[in-house]
């Protein structure tokens, strides 16, 4: 059995779907895909089941019937890989913003020396393609935001690529997630650094989606500010 799980959340990635989980498979990395989708009305929840034929006991989906956040779709497959002692655990998003060729070195740094590898934009200055220099520069202070109010060495605190040890993520109680958005991602690397995890951060470069539809919105980037906050003041709770 293959030791390491590719989580991808969606919800109407009918125009990605396909061609990420290709992607994925064709890089020479032996890994298992979960697709946790929440009943895209375009038919994403379908098309996976069709691919499943193709990719037998390598490709899994789990549908959920409440739209409930990203940080949710998380936990459930965090969820669905511990129950099946999955060692190695990666956040990946469905719209080629994340790119499948950066798993190999990732996964080789969580099997060497990290407990937890962010795949950053900011490590290496700013890596970013074809986003709005309103979004970078929102995007980059609020990471900047998070080191100044927690403490926590991570260049890119938002960052949605990250691969986990498994130990790391029955650690840190994942049924206990407070967040769904932004501050999702920020707590999950806080809750791990506060228990003394190894964290490293492997540039990569974000290419902002050519198909398909943002899910961003202003919920997500408040909730990231007043976590941020919250999760400080609190954070003797997470120990």
């Amino acid at each position: 059995m293959e030791k390491t799980l590719i989580i991808i959340p969606t919800y109407n990635e009918i125009e990605n779907i396909e061609s990420i989980i290709e992607a994925v498979f064709s890089t020479p990395v032996a890994v298992v895909i979960l697709v946790v989708d929440d009943e895209s009305p375009d038919g994403t929840g379908q098309k996976v089941l069709s691919l499943m034929e193709r990719f037998p006991k390598r490709l899994f989906l789990e549908s959920r019937s409440n739209r409930t956040g990203l940080g949710s779709a998380y936990v459930h497959g965090f969820q669905w890989a511990l129950r099946r002692n999955y060692a190695y655990i990666f956040e990946m998003d469905a719209d080629f913003s994340h790119n499948p060729k950066e798993i190999q070195p990732m996964l080789a740094l969580l099997e060497k020396e990290a407990d937890l590898v962010v795949g950053s934009r900011y490590i290496k200055g700013v890596n970013v393609v074809n986003w709005p220099l309103s979004r970078i520069l929102l995007s980059y202070f609020a990471s900047l935001y998070v080191r100044l109010i927690t403490g926590m060495p991570i260049k890119d605190a938002t960052a949605g690529f990250v691969g986990y040890r498994s130990e790391v993520l029955k650690a840190i109680e994942i049924d206990q997630v407070k967040f769904v958005g932004y501050a999702f991602q920020i707590e999950l690397k806080y809750k791990a650094w506060l228990k003394k995890f190894k964290l490293i951060e492997h540039p990569i470069v974000f290419t902002n989606r050519v198909k398909g539809k943002s899910k961003m919105n202003g919920s997500i980037i408040w909730e990231a500010l007043y976590g941020v906050l919250f999760l400080r003041l609190f954070k003797t709770t997470f120990r």
